[in-house]
């Protein structure tokens, strides 16, 4: 298996998309695919859709990512530290020397042990912080490594768990043992002592909660290995080195940080590795390069980068008229249209100013108009004892008219005509239609 995925990665490189995988009489088929090069064509090749709403917004680049630069030819060291968020005694520590060097002195960095006879490693962490995706990306290195790693799920908590990371193992090749429990892991491993990394997911635990905290510290005592907490970049400085400490104490000795190709500010990680030691860096979507070695030149490579936020979706460019005789979206509102009111199928627009005096008004739906149905006709004879009302034009109803059996001619028959109003549509007075004979 594992020189079938590096022939597929030599022949379609390294985005290939790997769909299925069986084993056949010669050995492996695999079938694997790349997306196809559909870009859409740049903005200025569509004029159409050029509107000034769809600009991305202008992001102030940190202060040191371009202007003053000291005589080691790096950016401003404490401002850039500053803008991260790196705690005061940590910044002070990594205040001279190079980065690299300074980082590798304040910190630890320790790689994990994923060796043939290395113990198992358990990956805990809060719910969301990508352990799953984890597992499977240093399952993907060790197979295309040449390695067979045995993989265990223990997360029983979350609802499709187990397949997430089933639709990995199946693609590599490799068996998938679930133990929902305590009890369960202990046998799992039981049945994995004939050699090979092993690779157990834990479940989102909160190391806050006693009951969890407990939990916690009964797999990774089962687990007997390396613990290593998998957390995201971008947490708060203070939330990000809490965490690291409740789970130290529970057991962890290293650290995986994820999310460092989107988060902006790494104060977080860099608190939370005054605690544990850093292990590895997430980097990208990718299974079989998303996950690397996290190393003093990388973080300090991380840190200089200060690249701005990614921008918004970009907003639907107006086009004609919209329905029911509202002018198009963005253009001023009037007295008849205050700014931000709205109908279905148009874009709210907060921002517009108002204009001739209309004040502004939050955005709202358009008023339901639905129709009340016209009265009834009366009935041409009353019930016995019954005194008809007389009707409101002043002339006689229908049924306070005599009727003649040859009279067979049409009449005026008075009906209420409806009249709309700013609730709906209401009854006024009558008025007179052509009709049949009462």
């Amino acid at each position: 298996m594992a020189a079938a995925m590096a022939q597929i990665r030599a022949e379609l490189g390294p985005d290939a998309l790997i769909l299925s995988s069986r084993q056949v009489a010669e050995g492996v088929e695999v079938t694997a695919a790349i997306d196809p090069a559909d870009e859409p064509p740049p903005l200025a090749a569509r004029p159409h859709l050029a509107h000034p709403a769809m600009a991305p917004p202008t992001v102030a680049s940190p202060t040191w990512a371009t202007p003053t630069l000291v005589a080691t030819g790096e950016p401003d060291r404490a401002a850039m530290l500053a803008w991260h968020g790196v705690p005061p005694t940590l910044r002070t520590a990594l205040g001279t020397g190079a980065l690299e060097t300074a980082l590798a002195a304040a910190l630890r960095f320790a790689p994990l042990a994923l060796g043939s006879d290395a113990a198992p490693l358990l990956l805990v962490g809060p719910p969301g912080a990508g352990k799953t995706l984890a597992v499977a990306r240093l399952a993907t290195r060790l197979v295309l490594a040449g390695a067979k790693p045995r993989v265990i799920t223990a997360d029983g908590q979350r609802a499709g768990a187990a397949e997430q990371l089933a639709a990995f193992t199946r693609l590599l090749g490799l068996d998938l043992v679930a133990a929902a429990t305590p009890a369960g892991l202990v046998r799992a491993l039981a049945r994995t002592q004939d050699g090979g990394p092993v690779l157990i997911d834990a479940p989102g635990l909160d190391a806050f909660d006693a009951d969890q905290r407990a939990l916690l510290a009964e797999l990774i005592a089962i687990a007997g290995g390396d613990t290593a907490l998998v957390l995201p970049a971008g947490l708060d400085t203070a939330e990000a080195e809490e965490q690291a400490q409740a789970h130290a104490e529970a057991g962890a000795r290293t650290m995986i940080a994820t999310r460092l190709d989107l988060a902006r500010r790494l104060g977080g990680v860099l608190a939370a590795a005054g605690v544990l030691a850093l292990a590895e860096a997430g980097i990208g979507p990718g299974a079989a390069d998303g996950l690397v070695p996290l190393t003093p030149a990388l973080l300090a490579a991380r840190l200089r980068c200060g690249r701005p936020a990614r921008s918004p979706p970009a907003i639907r460019a107006p086009t004609g008229n919209q329905p029911n005789g509202h002018p198009p979206v963005g253009h001023p509102p009037t007295r008849h249209q205050p700014a931000g009111h709205h109908v279905a199928g148009d874009a709210p627009d907060f921002g517009a100013p108002a204009t001739d005096s209309a004040p502004f008004l939050p955005p709202f739906p358009a008023p339901a108009r639905t129709r009340v149905a016209a009265p009834s006709r009366p009935p041409d004879t009353p019930p016995a004892g019954a005194t008809p009302p007389p009707h409101p034009s002043g002339m006689a109803a229908p049924s306070q008219r005599p009727l003649h059996p040859a009279d067979t001619s049409p009449r005026p028959v008075p009906i209420a005509a409806p009249r709309p109003t700013t609730q709906g549509w209401t009854a006024d007075a009558p008025r007179f239609s052509p009709g049949s004979r009462a």
